[in-house]
């Protein structure tokens, strides 16, 4: 049987995922599981190396190195000790040229696949996705990255917090670094602005493996209808001119909520005909992604019914359709498919039916058309 992975996701260097992991695994010890310290990297922190004292650490594997000597998990000794918890520091470890594998996380699957449960850390600063933005914030670029799926597979991960101030006043006075290095730090990459926006990554990025727990859940025990956990709305588009109203819309209404997000959907029938796409939709796509949005093809023949199972797969709280028009694609949106929208959507999912300029001279031309048929004079 596959290992359970734990993950302390730390929102900054010093925050105390490490002082966390080795609380877990004294925890468990003390209840009577067989727990050994695989890596731990204490920094000469005098709390870190306190709370690890009392559990059996693997002897590391010393490894020279262009000269140098550098001391790693021995991963064949971790496993011929088989024990029942790893506790394995810093995931995002890159391991001297001459392991069996480049990186940390490698071993962790290693012992994972062997049935081992693992408690890991890694900083929010060493995800891969985030490593440009990271970056731009801190003016230090990551070199010892680990990619988000590694970290997303994990089968529970738990972020450790801070406040800047908080670990500001924990720098100052030596519990992270020393004096010497502490002063340094708190000028550069421990500001508080720095501090206050990888804070604030980390609650984002968190938010997002809980949106993904809750959908494996709903999954797991056949709910379809969504849960509200965020604002997302789902843009319904045909591919007419109304398109771009609906996208600037949905931005509009999203924010105006915490961590809220849009997606934007066209679907496609599945006839060769109606496959002929829009030269609209290119220019909408681009417009989603320039709003920070997504966008989504689907083939259906069921248009109603396709964007309803989307909406209940990306757990959205609204969907956005636009006012019905009589035009050469109006068995998207027609009057027809709008009520399929909305007596399909429940009582979970919000539809919203947004008029727009377009919808505007449509129902003109109609009302013109209408009195030119009766033999009436049609209206100024």
């Amino acid at each position: 049987m596959r290992g359970v992975l734990r993950v302390y996701l730390g929102a900054a260097p010093g925050v105390g995922k490490t002082y966390a992991m080795l609380a877990e695994g004294r925890l468990r010890c003390g209840r009577g599981a067989d727990v050994v310290i695989a890596f731990v990297e204490d920094y000469g922190r005098p709390l870190t190396r306190r709370m690890a004292e009392g559990l059996e650490c693997v002897p590391r594997r010393t490894m020279h190195y262009r000269g140098q000597v550098f001391s790693e998990m021995d991963l064949d000794a971790v496993l011929a000790r088989r024990p029942q918890i790893a506790l394995v520091d810093e995931l995002a470890h890159t391991n001297v040229p001459g392991c069996r594998n480049a990186k940390r996380w490698q071993d962790v699957e290693e012992l994972l696949v062997a049935g081992v449960e693992v408690i890991s850390t890694v900083n929010i600063q060493h995800l891969e996705s985030l490593n440009d933005v990271v970056e731009y914030i801190t003016g230090v670029r990551q070199h010892e990255t680990i990619p988000d799926d590694v970290v997303r597979a994990a089968d529970q991960i738990e972020l450790v917090d801070m406040s800047a101030e908080a670990l500001r006043r924990r720098m100052a006075q030596g519990a992270i670094y020393p004096a010497d290095k502490a002063e340094v730090a708190l000028r550069r990459y421990f500001r508080a602005g720095n501090l206050s926006a990888l804070r604030e990554l980390a609650l984002l990025w968190a938010a997002d493996r809980v949106d993904e727990a809750l959908l494996r859940y709903r999954q797991g025990h056949g709910i379809r209808q969504p849960w509200a956990t965020r604002e997302r709305v789902l843009v319904a588009l045909s591919g007419g001119p109304e398109g771009e109203t609906l996208i600037r819309r949905a931005k509009r209404t999203v924010s105006f909520a915490a961590d809220g997000e849009f997606l934007a959907v066209h679907v496609t029938p599945d006839d060769a005909l109606a496959r002929r796409a829009s030269p609209l939709l290119a220019r909408q796509r681009a417009l989603v992604e320039e709003l920070g949005g997504s966008y989504h093809t689907v083939r259906s023949d069921d248009i109603a019914q396709a964007v309803l199972d989307l909406a209940r797969q990306v757990n959205a709280t609204e969907i956005l359709i636009g006012a019905t028009r009589h035009s050469r694609l109006h068995r998207l949106f027609s009057r027809g498919i709008g009520e399929a929208v909305i007596e399909g959507s429940g009582d979970q999912i919000d539809v919203l039916v947004v008029t727009h300029a377009q919808a505007a001279h449509n129902r003109l031309l109609r009302r013109r058309r209408g009195g030119k048929a009766a033999g009436g004079t049609p209206p100024p």
